[in-house]
């Protein structure tokens, strides 16, 4: 749907708008607000503030599982069963009707909504100004041009331009993927800039964290930009996996090629007039159920939830969609946020710098674990007097907490003070200081650093510790120090900001022993200057790994991050991205075409400074130039591209709901390196359902062959129709159990990602499963005239008939399990097939000897020498098949 009432990209946008400009577009006196009557106006106009439902019914998710042409044809099938009063092969055709419906029913009922989600973000009241008056009102009802008064604690209700503000600061970073919180002024912008350094705008669904402020509504309902997030995941419609587009192409070929055979056959039978209609239209539907691959769906299932279930158990993996598992196995890029999937999100300090020595520090993350080194070698703190008191200050002038809940160490505040936190824990070992605080003055960007008051509770010796930008303590440094080295600093910092580090400077200054508050003209006259330290969201050290196998494997990782172009890079660096990384903007994304994205898309390693819609756009542009795209992430404003990628994969621990909603899968611990498991796995998972298929389809064919030849050569049926549903589902189902559990084929993870586009089933493949239909129908057909010869009844004869094809399938199975010849190293690689083959004749001698079976499904008893023919057929069908194996290895090798 179209966003009604959107900006042109031609308008100047809100943020580059100065107050008396916006207060002429939406008619609104600034220190008023609106009347009741104009907001009631504009409410019916617009419409309430709220996004809008989007439910499919269950019924309609129930018929998409039918609308299948395999499954029309068993609905035909069972129709003229049951039309001809063949009331058991009736029963068990609609059984498998129902089956392989169920199944697709509960895949797709068990998916949650993520746009539930993203509406629970919403805030449910505001605080507004109408009539003069400050007024709390339902934030439905919120219009265009309201003026909303903003606190800490508050949720932003709609997209707001500020007016006015006091130290007012904002998380935000569910929109644009970056930490800390972001301080918000009134001020317009000149130049054209990206949704992260919009400061003068505040948007829905985001937090106050710390100051008030006045904003003036701008956008509501879809308008807003979590309103454009929600629209965009409602756009995304449900697309195939490759697999099943592969698996439903197959599908549809086969039957109808089926059909096309099966009314030749029919004309044929009428124009001959040998049949009566009725036992024609027996043969016909018999040869139909035989040949139809029905077993398929259920089969391919099968296999893909086992493999889901060992993700999930063994893996840390969730995966939400079956076939998503095998998509994985495909992907030719893994586009992926930075901050908490390839990095910690937890600020970590890396560098110290003083006058004396440059420092590193070891430990990632938020956890104390860790030393201060020069060097390479652990230090003593008081080899170096500047350093010990930078770490106290640091820790002192601080506005945030860090506690250990569960295991996990997590801050409450802003992550750069929680940097420091940890720094000091790893200094000391501790978490309690000496100092103890008497007065604050917090962080304002109109000073740019946070500055303490606090006595040694030991010495009661009084200090006011300070920490802030760079460029605020040289100047006052420079009022203490006539002769500080601001040339010799500036030079550092640039170093360590080349590197994507935030930098982050330290002073102390002594203070009188009587005095109790503080104030900002209290650090004006000067601070000592005690040096600076580098931070960064450090890279998760298993990414590395992760990476170098991806690449390997023909992946590659492309970073999409909402932060600085330089910082990312620096990450995508130490990540090993790639050996020249390139990086682009969301706002030079926004300068191309849609043609020239597409063509230039894969020369980028990193996106950086992008919106919820440039990833969108990237996504888009990736799946065009013809790559198989995963997209990971953890927040709100990647749901539209995960609802879009070929395969979603959110974050279990430290994602949003709206992101696991959205999403194909989910990593229950958080760790990116788990996606190249995830990778080997699914490629595992693939070739075992092409093992299944080259399988199943001999089978299937071989039946169909049978009954065509007995129509053309005009004689009775030497089976019948559930006989051959035993053989494509009961006997077919349990013997592919096999192939769940056929380990990795080796190079797995040398090969490049298959091609998608390539049909499942190669020119060999076709050449096999047509050489393995003839053999089994030919060898049946030939026992079945023997055993009549010999005076068997026509039971007995489909009764063998039968066990043929299973005993062979039963031996082809070791032929397609491996690419390995049969009898090699590779033939105990699968103990559980033994156990499968086991469960598989005992259901065979249960068809054959127990007497319920004997009277469902029309069969007899066979004698040794029955078994034993049966059993010389399957032995011929391998020693064929190995034959040709040992040929195309030659070749190959060649």
């Amino acid at each position: 749907m179209k966003v009604k009432n959107e900006e042109s990209r031609t308008e100047t946008p809100y943020y580059q708008k100065g107050n008396e400009e916006l207060s002429e577009k939406f008619n609104v006196d600034k220190a008023k607000g609106l009347s009741s009557e104009e907001a009631e106006k504009r409410l019916n106009e617009d419409g309430p503030n709220q996004l809008e439902e989007n439910e499919i019914s269950k019924w309609t998710i129930l018929l998409r599982q039918i609308n299948n042409v395999v499954i029309y044809i068993l609905i035909v099938a069972a129709l003229l069963t049951l039309w001809m009063e063949h009331y058991s092969d009736a029963i068990v055709i609609g059984l498998v009707v129902i089956a392989n419906t169920m199944i697709g029913y509960f895949q797709e009922i068990n998916a949650s909504n993520a746009l539930d989600k993203i509406k629970d973000m919403l805030s449910t009241h505001a605080t507004v100004i109408r009539d003069e008056q400050r007024k709390e009102i339902e934030a439905v009802d919120v219009v265009k041009g309201d003026l909303v008064y903003l606190e800490a604690g508050d949720n932003v209700p709609a997209d707001v331009r500020i007016i006015d503000s006091d130290r007012l600061k904002v998380q935000e970073s569910s929109l644009t993927g970056e930490a800390d919180s972001i301080e918000k002024t009134p001020e317009k912008i000149e130049e054209k800039v990206g949704l992260g350094d919009q400061v003068n705008m505040a948007f829905a669904s985001t937090s106050i964290t710390n100051g008030n402020g006045t904003g003036l509504v701008v956008a509501t309902a879809e308008e807003t930009e979590i309103g454009k997030i929600s629209t965009a995941v409602n756009d995304q419609e449900s697309k195939k996996t490759p697999l099943v587009q592969l698996i439903d192409n197959l599908g549809k070929t086969i039957s109808y090629v089926i059909m096309g055979v099966a009314a030749l056959l029919f004309i044929y039978g009428l124009i001959s007039g040998v049949y009566s209609l009725s036992a024609l239209s027996l043969a016909v539907v018999t040869m139909i159920v035989g040949s139809v691959p029905e077993g398929l769906p259920a089969t391919t299932s099968v296999v893909l939830a086992m493999g889901v279930s060992d993700m999930a158990k063994n893996k840390n993996t969730i995966v939400k969609t079956l076939p998503s598992v095998e998509t994985l196995g495909s992907v030719d890029i893994i586009a992926t946020d930075k901050t908490g999937t390839l990095t910690k999100n937890e600020m970590t300090a890396q560098n110290i710098i003083t006058k004396q020595a440059e420092y590193t520090v070891s430990g990632i993350g938020y956890s104390p674990e860790g030393k201060i080194e020069l060097d390479g070698q652990s230090i003593e703190l008081d080899s170096d007097s500047d350093l010990k008191l930078l770490i106290t200050s640091g820790y002192e002038a601080n506005e945030a907490e860090l506690n250990e809940e569960e295991g996990q160490w997590k801050i409450s505040g802003e992550p750069t003070d929680g940097a420091f936190l940890t720094l000091y824990n790893k200094a000391f070992n501790s978490g309690d200081s000496n100092y103890e605080e008497i007065s604050k003055v917090p962080f304002d960007s109109d000073y740019r650093y946070v500055a303490t008051l606090s006595e040694n509770v030991e010495s009661k010796e009084r200090k006011i510790f300070i920490k802030g930008s760079p460029g605020k303590l040289f100047a006052l440094a420079e009022a203490k120090d006539s002769s500080f080295d601001t040339a010799f600093w500036r030079e550092k910092v640039e170093a360590l900001s080349s590197q994507g580090k935030r930098v982050v400077a330290v002073g102390v200054q002594d203070a009188d022993q009587n005095k109790d508050t503080l104030e900002h003209e209290d650090v004006d006259e000067g601070v000592t200057f005690l040096g600076i330290v580098g931070i960064i969201d450090p890279p998760r050290e298993e990414v590395i790994d992760s990476i170098k196998t991806m690449r390997k494997a023909g992946v590659e990782v492309k970073m999409i991050t909402g932060d600085h172009p330089s910082t990312a890079k620096a990450i995508a660096e130490a990540l090993g991205l790639s050996e020249n990384v390139q990086t682009i903007t969301g706002l030079e994304l926004d300068e191309l075409s849609q043609e020239e994205l597409v063509e230039k898309v894969n020369d980028y390693q990193v996106f950086a400074r992008t919106t919820p819609h440039n990833k969108l756009q990237i996504i888009e542009a990736f799946q065009k130039s013809g790559k198989t795209t995963a997209m990971t992430g953890d927040g709100v404003n990647d749901a539209p591209a995960l609802k879009k990628a070929d395969i979603g994969v959110a974050m279990g621990l430290n994602g949003t709901d709206v992101s696991k909603d959205s999403a194909n899968m989910v990593l229950t611990d958080d760790n990116f390196s788990t996606m190249s498991v995830a990778i080997e796995e699914g490629r595992r998972i693939f070739d075992n359902i092409k093992k299944s298929i080259l399988y199943l389809l001999p089978t299937s064919f071989a039946e169909g062959l049978i009954i065509a030849f007995i129509l053309i050569a005009q004689r009775d049926l030497p089976l019948q129709a559930t006989q051959m549903l035993w053989i494509n589902m009961v006997s077919a189902i349990t013997i592919q159990f096999a192939f769940i559990f056929e380990p990795a084929e080796p190079g797995l993870m040398d090969r490049e990602p298959r091609d998608t586009s390539a049909s499942l089933i190669g020119k060999h493949d076709a050449f096999q499963i047509a050489y393995v239909s003839i053999l089994m129908a030919v060898f049946s057909l030939v026992a079945y005239d023997w055993l009549i010869a010999s005076g068997a009844n026509q039971v007995t004869a489909s009764t063998m008939v039968v066990n043929i094809i299973v005993i062979s399938k039963i031996f082809y199975l070791f032929n397609v399990r491996t690419h390995a010849l049969a009898f090699s190293k590779e033939f105990f690689t699968n103990k559980k097939a033994f156990l499968i083959i086991g469960v598989m004749i005992v259901l065979q001698l249960m068809l054959t000897y127990v007497p319920f079976f004997q009277e469902f499904f029309y069969t007899e008893s066979l004698t040794i020498v029955e078994w034993l023919i049966a059993i010389a057929v399957g032995v011929i069908v391998l020693i064929i098949a190995e034959i040709d194996k040992i040929i195309r290895m030659k070749i190959n090798k060649n």
